[in-house]
């Protein structure tokens, strides 16, 4: 899913596109930038001032590929129930409130019902298909992509994903090298399954005897941040995904948002961060009574900065497979 990272183009429109793994440390050099400028500013930075100073923090990371980790030094009104839909002109339904903390806890619990344990070997490749699609804001163009990956399980193979319908090769990580959430499913099977110790286990960038209880506002950032990101995953190891649900849940400042429409058309209860700028507009979608998790709410910037895309994507197929290009 593309985001802020989209204004880097504007360096070098030639540049290719960024793979996943770049785009991860991207975001990793993005997040360090923003915490900081928070950090050593008397004033909140406005989003143009902080995207300014992300921004030419990450340039060096998109284009050397350079893995780099985070350190501690480092309400969206357009979906609002019963008006208007910019995009279609027509009014989503009023829904009955409901919190994000009961949401989030729902998804937990009905994970278990479709979500089944896997355990591959380090020799296959995770196939996922997702499909894309992105609504052009200002004339409502509509374009839907199919994007299909194969990700090798231990990190050794070269992978191959799709991005808006671009192939993409990925080399194996170097020695030194990672990205969030890791790829080498021996790490993931590492993380805490326990949402308390999961926390600040990724927001400190490893085992932690940090309560959450302490943590500051930069640190709850970093949380919401990674914790998205791993829910972007696939596939993950029994019990994490519950478990990042109900780490979600904890995170002060989350909302639910009723009305937001997936990539079928359902309407949803969107769960947002209003605390960040950098999440105006971005949402993981939920079935408003069953709690099923339906997909993502993302806003990309075209390289000109002149059109704003809405993507919706969900995953609609994955396997654990022996080769790239091999299908279920």
């Amino acid at each position: 899913m593309t985001d802020e990272l989209e204004l880097l183009r504007v360096w070098d429109t030639d540049a290719a596109p960024l793979t996943d793994p770049t785009r991860a440390k991207a975001r990793y050099r993005l997040l360090n930038a923003i915490a900081r400028a928070q950090q050593h500013s008397d004033a909140a930075p406005s989003r143009r001032h902080a995207l300014r100073l992300a921004t030419a923090a990450v340039i060096a990371v998109a284009a050397t590929g350079t893995a780099v980790l985070i350190t501690e030094g480092g309400t969206d009104e357009r979906d609002h129930p019963g008006r208007a839909d910019r995009v279609s002109g027509t009014a989503t339904p009023r829904m009955g409130n409901v919190s994000a903390v009961t949401v989030l806890n729902g998804a937990a619990a009905q994970t278990g019902t479709y979500e089944k344990p896997v355990a591959p070997r380090d020799d296959q490749f995770i196939y996922s298909k997702r499909i894309i699609k992105e609504t052009e804001r200002e004339t409502g163009s509509v374009k839907t992509y199919e994007d299909v990956s194969w990700d090798s399980v231990d990190g050794s193979k070269r992978s191959l994903t799709m991005e808006l319908g671009r192939v993409i090769w990925e080399e194996p990580l170097k020695k030194g090298e990672s990205v969030w959430p890791p790829r080498e499913w021996s790490k993931l099977k590492k993380l805490p399954t326990d949402p308390k110790k999961l926390i600040p286990d990724i927001a400190g960038g490893g085992p932690s005897s940090s309560s959450i209880s302490e943590f500051t506002a930069v640190e709850w950032f970093h949380a919401y941040f990674m914790l998205g990101e791993l829910l972007k995953w696939p596939v993950l190891p029994q019990g994490l995904r519950p478990a990042a649900y109900k780490a979600l849940a904890l995170v002060p400042g989350v909302k639910a948002v009723p009305g937001v429409k997936d990539s079928a058309g359902r309407t949803g209860v969107g769960i947002s961060y209003p605390e960040s700028p950098f999440a105006q507009g971005k949402y993981l979608i939920f079935d408003p009574e069953s709690y099923e998790f339906l997909g993502f709410r993302d806003e990309r910037t075209s390289a000109s900065g002149a059109k704003t895309y809405i993507q919706l994507s969900h995953v609609v197929d994955w396997a654990i497979v022996d080769r790239t290009k091999q299908r279920p």
